[in-house]
């Protein structure tokens, strides 16, 4: 890997920290949407609740995108993050996992209440095992507080992080914004914006 993409990396592992630190709704925005349009340094977002949004980016903004992966993938020792749905016998069916590069090992380590569809749950940890289940593969992950089973189904969307490129960022980008920051004109700024390419999306 060269030294641009550990340094971006790297970097991206302690902001991604944002993404689970409790902070006042007042001073924060979560961005889930797609990009409208570019006016000079301002992307303006259509968030998925429909709100029209004005982001910009900080000094030495950080721009990660999100590529495709499988299961296949995902080995025992990876470190992965998931948001999904808790069934009746304790185990989280995923709506998706995604596989973060050694760099970002930690990153929002823990099980807690998330919010991309009504009670759903993040669990990030590590791969200790996975097995095969009746609906699909069943991954065993643990955290410093526990450990959870990981329901894949073929329904289940796997991503990975790969440096990304500003110029990627382009009208129909879909994008996540973990936590802007409200500026006193109205506008958020971050400094990262997380992106799929060719019309995917982050699914988290």
């Amino acid at each position: 890997m060269s030294g641009m993409a550990q340094r971006v990396l790297a970097a991206a592992s302690l902001i991604s920290i944002a993404v689970v630190l409790p902070a006042s709704a007042q001073e924060t925005v979560r961005i889930r949407g797609t990009i409208e349009r570019i006016d000079g340094p301002v992307y303006v977002v259509k968030n998925r609740d429909g709100a029209e949004l004005k982001l910009t980016v900080t000094d030495n903004p950080l721009f990660v995108a999100i590529a495709p992966a499988t299961m296949a993938d995902i080995k025992p020792g990876m470190f992965v993050g998931s948001a999904g749905t808790m069934q009746a016998d304790g185990t989280q069916k995923a709506i998706e996992v995604h596989i973060f590069p050694e760099s970002m090992r930690g990153t929002g380590e823990g099980h807690y209440d998330w919010d991309l569809k009504p009670q759903t749950k993040m669990t990030n940890g590590n791969v200790e095992q996975t097995v095969a289940g009746v609906d699909g593969p069943l991954l065993s992950v643990k955290y410093k507080d526990g450990e959870k089973k990981l329901m894949v189904t073929p329904e289940t969307v796997v991503v990975t992080y790969v440096p990304g490129n500003k110029d990627d960022l382009k009208p129909g980008t879909r994008i996540f914004v973990a936590a802007a920051k409200k500026q006193p004109d109205g506008t958020l700024q971050t400094p990262r914006i997380t992106y799929g390419r060719n019309g995917a999306g982050p699914a988290f």
